[in-house]
């Protein structure tokens, strides 16, 4: 392959929400910087807002305040949070709102002119073309250029700091090595670690977006960065069959969690994220299920509302309304859990930041679903990590040396591809190998099919498995770009998994159940009210414990 060079001042790396809006918030304020965004779709329709969203589940109603919002976001999930994170995102949750508005998107009025909100903590909106005006606004900004269909598969690493990534050009079927005095990440979190509800040609139906890959988890990992939280997964209670969000429901119409019975059951599990998908594990477990939210008898009004509120979110739901003739004023929805993810949006999974969004690498920041102890910040958290990364990368430029030394390393990032470069059959292709991972995550890594509930024997066996994987997959071949992406996305969530493992391993109790069951260890324990951290050393992952005290830049550093 060729070998395309290009230089920026800032490299963007996802061009996701928060991807956007860190370039959106370089090119306004910062027209001096060159700003390069890269992304391996095209940002008008990719991450996780593709498809559009229904309601902004992070803003600070009339009454409340930020600390507000931080004091929930900790309560959810069990007290692994950092606090100083969740505070300066919850204070800049009002302001990307306006500016989304400003942009053209349409959030939902009150007759006295008010928005519309869903709760105490979000509002509703007419979301379908939200990533398009969030994409617009990027391309309207003079210094900010756009790369498209480019893959990045690695950091670029010298001395210590990260100094720019290379990738795989899909449409021109090149190699690219882009230069930077400072990048930030921002390429969403981990999908397709374990098997979906669907399988075979509709495995890609899923909550959260199917090409994430956990490539800035997996790319961080081997520059020797630090994580935290993996073992906080992410399990969406959805819609049964769509995979359509809940919330929508229980929000939109106040719509109970129901068993089979008839039954009004959370009051006995508890209220948080967590707790209200272990409600229904517990319930089908007893047979009591399946369980429903409770939508009989809702007003034809109502019905039309949700309709409506799912074409912009979940259309899905909507079709198979309609074609199933299942009303939901007639009956109830049934509902089910998802497969785990490693999402940081959700939950504190992600890099150990400081709190300007710095890594404990030099020259890299992170924002959004890959930046961690930060959960719960959904789309509006994204963007305000967005602009906060943009700005500490901004101040990092001034001072990084201009030209960075690449001898040699072009060469290495040859032959690596090359390795995977070719024509001769292989037993084995990536997609074997990714179904293998997913069935092997599903049954010993707590899936679905163990009820998300896992023990330190069969943890011991997901090990071998990836391990036995990891190894395989060394051997794929590709004929061209689209297929060496596919290696590349396979090894990353394979590296993913290692990870993931080892933090399920350390955390010997169970904090999220639901979300996360550790069989041997059932209970919450208070010697485990601590951060579970990790780096990467010689290929093995090395558990650290940090304490729950709010970090600053310079202890994260």
């Amino acid at each position: 392959m060729n070998v395309r060079e290009e230089q920026a001042d800032i490299l963007l790396i996802g061009g996701g929400a928060a991807g956007c809006y860190a370039a959106l918030t370089l090119g306004e304020k910062h027209p001096e910087l060159k700003v390069l965004l890269v992304d391996k779709a095209n940002i008008k329709r990719s991450g996780c807002l593709a498809a559009g969203v229904n309601a902004l589940n992070a803003y600070i109603t009339p009454g409340h305040t930020p600390q507000d919002y931080v004091a929930y976001a900790k309560e959810d999930a069990a007290g692994i949070v950092r606090e100083d994170l969740l505070l300066s995102m919850s204070e800049g949750l009002n302001d990307v709102t306006a500016k989304l508005e400003k942009l053209g998107l349409v959030i939902q009025k009150n007759p006295d002119g008010s928005y519309a909100s869903r709760g105490w903590r979000n509002i509703r909106i007419n979301g379908e073309n939200i990533k398009p005006l969030l994409a617009r606004a990027v391309l309207d900004q003079s210094n900010v250029k756009v790369r498209n269909h480019v893959n990045i598969v690695d950091y670029l690493v010298v001395d210590g700091k990260v100094c720019g990534a290379w990738g795989i050009d899909l449409k021109q079927e090149e190699i690219v090595v882009f230069t930077a005095k400072a990048v930030i990440c921002s390429t969403g979190g981990a999908a397709g670690l374990y098997q979906p509800n669907h399988p075979g040609s509709s495995r890609h139906k899923m909550w959260y977006s199917p090409f994430n890959t956990g490539a800035g988890y997996a790319m961080g990992l081997r520059a020797g960065a630090e994580m935290t939280t993996f073992e906080m997964r992410f399990i969406a209670l959805r819609c049964k069959g769509t995979i359509a969000p809940t919330g929508t429901i229980a929000q939109g119409v106040g719509a109970p969690q129901v068993n089979s019975r008839g039954e009004k059951y959370q009051g006995k599990y508890g209220n948080t994220t967590a707790q209200r998908l272990w409600a229904v594990v517990k319930e089908n477990l007893s047979g009591h299920g399946p369980c429903y939210l409770a939508t009989h008898g809702i007003s034809p009004e109502q019905a039309a509302a949700l309709e409506r509120a799912y074409l912009n979110m979940a259309p899905a739901q909507t079709l198979f309304w309609r074609e199933s003739g299942l009303s939901p004023q007639e009956f109830d929805v049934e509902i089910e859990g998802s497969e785990p993810y490693v999402v940081g949006g959700h939950t504190a999974s992600g890099y150990w930041i400081g709190a300007d969004r710095s890594t404990t690498l030099a020259g890299l920041f992170a924002a959004g679903d890959v930046a961690g102890g930060c959960p719960q910040k959904y789309v509006t958290g994204a963007l305000v990590e967005g602009e906060i990364a943009a700005e500490s990368a901004a101040r990092f430029a001034v001072t990084a040396a201009a030209k960075m030394d690449l001898t040699g390393i072009k060469d290495t990032i040859c032959k690596q591809v090359q390795h995977f470069y070719g024509t001769e059959d292989s037993p084995y292709t990536a997609e074997s190998l990714e179904e293998a991972m997913q069935q092997a995550m599903d049954e010993y890594a707590g899936g679905i099919k163990s009820h998300y509930g896992y023990s330190e024997s069969s943890l011991k066996i997901a090990r071998r498995h990836i391990e036995r994987l990891q190894g395989l997959s060394d051997n794929l071949r590709a004929p061209d770009a689209y297929g060496m992406l596919k290696i590349f996305e396979l090894r990353e969530r394979l590296l993913v998994c290692q990870a993931l493992l080892a933090h399920l391993a350390a955390r010997k109790e169970t904090r999220w159940p639901g979300f996360a069951e550790h069989l041997d260890y059932p209970e919450m324990r208070d010697e485990f009210k601590v951060f579970i951290n990790s780096r990467l050393e010689e290929g093995q992952i090395k558990i650290i414990r940090r304490p729950l005290a709010a970090a600053t830049k310079e202890a994260v550093s």
